[in-house]
Parts: C-alpha cells; structure tokens; sequence
C-alpha cells in the first residue's frame, strides 16, 4: 500500500490537465448539447483516439454532475492508482504457489515492490497519472488483463467439462481482453495475442465461438458505427499523424529522451537481473526438490515449462502443444511479448512529441511479472553454511537441502541488492527532468508537456480551461470571438500574443456554407474548451480538421505535428472573402483561388459530404461504411496548386503575374 501512497502524493504534487487531455471534454459537451459524439456540431469528426476514455468520462460526468475538468482529473488518477496494486497482486499470486509449497519449508519469503518503484519514480509517471489523458485508463485495463490472465493461466487445461463459473471467467478475460482498440489501437497487440491463447487452448468448440463473440461484439460493433459515422475505419488523430508511418530514428531519439535523465538503463538492467534470477532459481529449487526423496512434496511452481506429451504425430504434436497453453509461464511470456511489440510499435511510429508519454504503457506491461519480487531466505539459514557429517554426506536428501538453502540465502541477498538499489536510483531520480524542460521544445521536437505549460503560464498546477486562460493568445481569442459573435468571421493567430487576424466573411455567403466564427489555432484543447460550442474550432494538424489529417506527412515536420495545412484552405473552405484589403496581408489571394479550385476535386468533395452532410440518415451511413476504406488512406497535396494538377482541374489565373 506505500507505493500506491507514493504514487499518489507524488501524482497529486504534479495534478494537471494537458491541452490534449482538453480535447476530449469538447466532445463531452457536445454530447450533452445533444449533437452527438462529435468536436464540432454538424462536422461528424472523432477527435479522441480512445473511445472508452471518451465514454468513461461522459458516465462519470453525467454521475455525479461535475465540472468536466474535474470529472477528467479525478477519474484518471483514480485509474493510474487502482492500476499498481491490482497489477501487484496479480503478480503475488504468480509468485506465491511456489513460495508456499511443501507446507512452508521453502522458507520465509517477501514479497518487495521493485517494477512498481521503478515505475511511479519516472516523473513522467506522475505526470500522465492525471493529465486528462487516457493513460490511468490504459493501465488499469493493462492490469487487470494480467490478473485475469493468471488466473486463467493457474487454471490449467480442463479434461472435463467446465463448470459455469470457468465458463463465465473464461468470457470474462475474453470480454476485457476485446476492449483493447476501445482503449488503444495499439493496445490491440496485447488483447489480440491474450485471445489468440484463450482460443487456441483446449476446449469445446461452442465455448470458442461464444469467445470470439463475446470479445468481438463490442469493438466489432463500434468500429461499424465508427465507419458509418465518421465514414473512417481509425479514430481522426490516427490519420493525422499516419499512425502506420515509419519514423524509426525519430522514435529511438524519442527512446533516448525517455532514457536519459533518468538513467533508466540502470533500473532496467536490474529488473533483467531479477528476471533471470527468479526464472534461474526456480529452475534449480525445482531440481533440488524433485531430487528429494519426499512422495508428498510435490512443487507446484508456476514457472515450471512442463508440457505434456502425447504421441509423435502431427495432430498429438498439436495437441501436446495447445495443451500445454494454458500455464502461467505462458502467460507471462505472452505478455512480456506483447508489451515489448507495443515499444517496437511507438519507435517505429516515432514516438510523441510528449516526453515518456506513449512508452509509459509498454514499459508498465513490461515490468508485470517483477512488478514485485520474491525474497526468500531458507527455512533453516544455518543449512546453508552446514557442511554434511561423514553419515549425512552419503544422503542425497541431505545434499539437497543444503543446496537449496544455499541457493535461497544468495538468492536473497541478490534481491535484497537489486531492490536497495533500484530504492536508491529512485530517491535520486524522481525529481530529475529534461534539460531546459518548459523553456523551449528543441530540436528533438519533444517536450515535457507538462514543465512547458506551467512555466508559461506561471500555474503549478492548470486544471480548468479558465486556467488556460493564462497562455499566450487566449484570453484575446475570448474577446475577438465575443466581437465576431454576430457576423462570423475566420480567427487566425497573430505574431502579437495579444492580437488576432480575422478573414471576415462576405456579404452574402456561398452556397453550402453557413455563416459561423471559425477559430484555427494549433491548440486545439484550451481553444474549443474556452470557445462556445457554436464555434468552429479546426486545427492546422488535423485533429479535428479532416481537410488537414488527409495531407501528406512532412518527412522533416515535429513529430505529432508533421502536417500543417497552409492557412489558405481555410479561407477557401470557410467562405471568407480571399481578396485584399479584407483578407489579411500575410495571405496570398492566388493560394486561396488555387485552394477553392482544389476543393472542388471530386474525392475531396466527397470526403467532406461524409462528414458535413445533414441529416445523418442511413443512406448516409451505408455510403460511409462503404467509403471508409477509401477515405481512411485518402491523402491530398497541402500545396493547393500541386493538388490542382493531381486532381486534373483546370488551374485558375493568376491575380498577380509575377
């Protein structure tokens, strides 16, 4: 219970809400407004990359009727601290078999928290633990995943017929284990491999099947919804930053930023250290004790690789294959397996531009099985420096224990090592942080979220968008927002943190667009939270702008940040007037000709009726469901004229010959 104390004080010290974590709460007042799962009314966008966080706020928030900033905070620290204990106690009870076999005589054992140190000291830990982010959420399921797993692993191969209550644990596991893409796509490496091993393990067919429905039926049946709503197969942020990309140097410097300050190299190397151990020991306590001539005393360890064996053919091979599935050495091999291709997944990707942030989950799920560590010492200690009499020395049995013993006692003084030490790294370590943190973002692109936001806005701890308030640009948004209220206009960020430009909109609007004040500014999650909800708010990026989210990645762009549509499409698409003196100065009238040309493309047209066209109706979703393959891999040119050309429209002339 101390560290998930630790964890708490030191989570509730760093208590935030990031802009990001913001993005979400928009789309919970609109759900409450009534205009559905979306970002901004009558755009039928999913700017929330984690479906269950979105829906687990909106519960507790329609609960207890909080302020959403709040509801946020206090559900995602409530996530992050169930998440360490529940993992703890999953990974007691893999331990505690072997620990407490032969009635005791293995010895005294302790159980100490050594991955769960290693974890809640990485300040980014403490970060993310609130921060209105779906990370609390991830781990909790992460956890409890693994103690289901366990329990399904302690189970073993059933010869029989399952009783209701296997059946139902069984179900159970599958159910969670399904909700992975609900939590996180990538999270779907990890349920899809824990179901993979369900499925295959020995049983009925029709409880097979009644898994594969169980697990299905809830993220299958969103994904119809989401690919006849949004008419797109992934969330909106995953086309914004092309989450199938490639950026693999990027994403081993986003590696090093995590690694670094910390020194985590070195409490990494101890927990390999008390992994192999622990695998080691058992091995060699097994040996000993199966040597001892005790009929009674049979080991039930749980890291034991026994498989059972069946004949030599092709089906007995499978057969003794599948069968020995269902162990906890299995499980946690699986697991480790699954958390490490969550890690390659991110370096591949390129990581975040968030310090630690898309990491943290694979390294959690990666120190499960030494979340804590056995400490044993021998039942007898003396044993272990007992030499054998001349009478006893012809004892094997004898032999034996003495060797267990002497292998318990170095064992626990290795473990005693490794966990005073990580305890060591820990104390010197929680505070550290990046260079410069909150100063600049660097060259790396990547930034600690949270340093940058309280230095810039001299607020420890900014919860509320009113918080937010207090960052460059804000406040004067609120006011010019206020003065455009009645006319409408496009709000565009200025070099003066103090001022905004504004494309006013004409006279008489062009047909299909309604009149509306736009904002477009790179922080998406301070700006809708502090907009009303008959604001547009579109960012350059994409999240909530498809426009943008469909333009090519920019192979040299910030990662997370890599697509920055010219400001030019949002005068085309808005409506706004593109001339001059009424449009503003540093925008060029040719691009925005060439931009209104280029929306005219007849797939980009089509793309935008996907989501703008009113009413919804179910025509509508059967042309979405059958348009999202297409349009999830859609991709334009950001420069309007060389989309122009791809698209084979006419090019418009040009206003000023140069």
């Amino acid at each position: 219970m101390l560290i998930t104390v630790f964890f708490a004080i030191g989570a509730w010290q760093r208590r935030w809400i990031a802009d990001d974590g913001l993005i979400v709460l928009r789309t919970l007042r609109n759900l409450f407004a009534g205009n559905g799962p979306v970002f901004n009314a009558g755009e039928r966008v999913e700017a929330n990359t984690s479906t269950a966080w979105t829906y687990v706020l909106w519960f507790w928030a329609w609960v207890t009727g909080g302020q959403l900033e709040y509801v946020a905070l206090w559900v995602a620290l409530i996530c992050s601290l169930l998440a360490v204990p529940l993992a703890m106690y999953g990974t007691a009870r893999l331990y505690w078999p072997s620990l407490t076999a032969r009635g005791g005589a293995v010895g005294i054992s302790l159980l100490l928290p050594l991955g769960a140190i290693i974890y809640i000291a990485l300040p980014p830990a403490r970060d993310f633990a609130t921060s209105g982010l779906e990370n609390g959420l991830a781990l909790l399921w992460v956890a409890g995943l693994w103690v289901l797993m366990l329990a399904w692993g302690r189970r073993g191969a059933l010869t029989g017929p399952k009783t209701k209550r296997v059946v139902a644990a069984d179900l159970t596991l599958a159910f969670v284990a399904g909700l992975a893409p609900l939590v996180r796509p990538e999270l779907t490496i990890l349920g899809g491999l824990a179901l993979v091993l369900v499925f295959l393990a020995p049983q009925r067919w029709w409880l097979r099947i009644a898994i594969v429905v169980v697990a299905g039926a809830l993220p299958v049946g969103y994904q119809i919804f989401r690919m006849g709503y949004y008419a797109v197969l992934v969330p909106n942020p995953a086309i914004a930053k092309d989450a199938s990309g490639s950026k693999w140097k990027q994403g081993f410097i986003y590696l090093g930023n995590m690694f670094g300050p910390y020194t985590l190299l070195l409490p990494v190397i101890l927990a390999l250290v008390a992994a192999v151990w622990i695998i080691v020991g058992r091995r060699l306590r097994g040996k000993a004790l199966d040597a001892t001539p005790d009929p009674s005393a049979h080991d039930d360890s749980i890291l034991d690789d026994v498989v059972p064996q069946g004949d030599s053919s092709l089906r007995g091979r499978w057969a003794a294959f599948t069968g020995g599935l269902q162990r906890p050495a299995v499980v946690v091999g699986v697991i480790v397996a699954a958390g490490f291709l969550d890690a390659v997944y991110w370096l591949h990707q390129g990581g975040d531009f968030m310090h630690a942030r898309v990491l943290l989950v694979p390294l959690f799920i990666m120190l499960l099985p030494i979340i804590v560590v056995p400490l044993t010492l021998p039942a007898h200690v003396r044993d272990a420096f007992r030499r054998p009499s001349s009478e006893a020395a012809s004892s094997k049995a004898a032999r034996n224990r003495t060797r267990l013993a002497q292998w318990q006692l170095g064992g626990a003084v290795l473990m005693a090592g490794l966990w005073v030490t990580t305890l060591v790294w820990a104390i010197n370590s929680h505070e550290n942080m990046l260079p410069n943190a909150g100063i600049d973002i660097g060259r790396s692109g990547i930034v600690d979220e949270r340093r940058f936001y309280v230095t810039n806005m001299g607020n420890e701890n900014p919860v509320t968008a009113e918080d937010y308030l207090a960052y460059p640009r804000m406040r004067a948004m609120v006011e010019k927002i206020n003065e455009l209220h009645a006319t409408g206009g496009v709000i565009l960020p200025s070099a003066n943190y103090d001022e905004w430009y504004v494309a006013q909109l004409p006279t008489k609007m062009p047909a299909g667009i309604k009149r509306e004040v736009t904002v477009y500014f790179l922080n998406l999650g301070m700006t809708s939270m502090n907009a009303p909800l008959d604001v547009r708010v579109i960012d350059q990026m994409g999240l909530a702008y498809p426009v943008a989210a469909h333009t090519q990645r920019l192979e040299d762009g910030r990662i997370g940040h890599d697509k920055v549509l010219p400001t030019e499409w949002v005068i085309a698409e808005s409506g706004a007037y593109p001339r001059r003196p009424v449009l503003p100065s540093y925008l060029d009238e040719d691009t925005v000709r060439q931009a209104q040309v280029a929306l005219t493309c007849r797939q980009t047209q089509d793309r935008l009726a996907s989501y703008k066209a009113e009413p919804w109706t179910l025509a509508r979703f059967k042309s979405s469901l059958k348009q999202s393959f297409g349009f999830t891999s859609y991709r334009i040119q950001r420069n309007p004229e060389y989309e122009i050309e791809r698209c084979g429209l006419p090019m418009p002339p040009r206003i000023h010959q140069r």
